[in-house]
């Protein structure tokens, strides 16, 4: 397995998953469909799947110029509100990239019909989280609630295999680490990671780790005495909502 992020946009990431066994190829959330073709002209990979980790514009709204450029592909998701999508993904439900098997695994909470997708071949793993599980740091919760948004990550992206590589929808690392270090100033993880990436010169910071958000990672945290003294707050659904709403105002 073979993975390519492909900044777009301000902050985006699209990604293209590549079996290299059979050459096959998925993109994920491929908002700038031109940038992604030429890539995948250049590794010679045959394109088969659209996958989609929610229906906003700026990781959806490339699916129409896509299909219109490559009919037939099939385009994964969980939302009416995604363009030309034609597969309608259960929760837990396997599906195949080539010889890759990928498992859609609903995270609801940012939308709806927010989606993650853990990807394996053989020992080799990774998610793809969208714009649910972000290195540091988690999305708004637009459609769902703080409840929700603890279900997504503690219940399931948590209990994924350590080693999981983890590919968010956006690049927020310093941003989140920033916040993160201010609201567990003594996690001696946060202070090395930010030191890590702090130099002008790193501009992509993909993929993480599940293992090291279970560090760094203050919304995989909320069960922390830490973070509960910091807010307030014993309930970890509770810690989770102060969390998010501190962040929101944070600069």
């Amino acid at each position: 397995m073979r993975i390519i992020p492909v900044p777009v946009l301000d902050d985006n990431y699209s990604y293209i998953i590549l079996d290299e066994a059979t050459s096959e190829a998925a993109v994920v959330d491929p908002v700038k469909p031109q940038k992604l073709m030429h890539i995948l002209q250049h590794l010679g990979a045959k394109l088969t799947s659209v996958i989609c980790t929610h229906h906003h514009w700026d990781h959806s709204g490339g699916n129409v110029e896509l299909i219109s450029k490559k009919p037939g592909l099939a385009v994964f998701g969980a939302d009416a509100r995604i363009p030309e999508i034609n597969y309608v993904v259960k929760d837990k439900e396997e599906f195949k990239v080539g010889s890759l098997t990928v498992q859609a695994l609903w995270t609801h909470c940012h939308t709806k019909g927010s989606v993650s997708y853990f990807v394996k071949d053989g020992a080799d793993c990774a998610v793809f989280t969208g714009d649910t599980l972000f290195l540091s740091g988690c999305g708004r919760f637009f459609e769902g609630t703080a409840a929700d948004m603890y279900n997504s990550l503690l219940h399931i992206l948590a209990t994924l295999p350590v080693e999981t590589k983890v590919y968010p929808g956006h690049e927020y690392t310093k941003a989140n680490l920033r916040f993160a270090l201010h609201v567990e100033p003594n996690n001696a993880h946060v202070a090395q990671k930010l030191q890590l990436v702090s130099d002008e010169s790193v501009t992509t910071t993909v993929p993480g780790t599940i293992g090291e958000e279970l560090l760094c990672n203050p919304f995989l945290r909320v069960n922390e005495p830490s973070l509960q003294a910091f807010t307030g707050k014993t309930d970890p659904i509770d810690v989770m909502h102060v969390l998010r709403e501190l962040k929101n105002d944070f600069k």
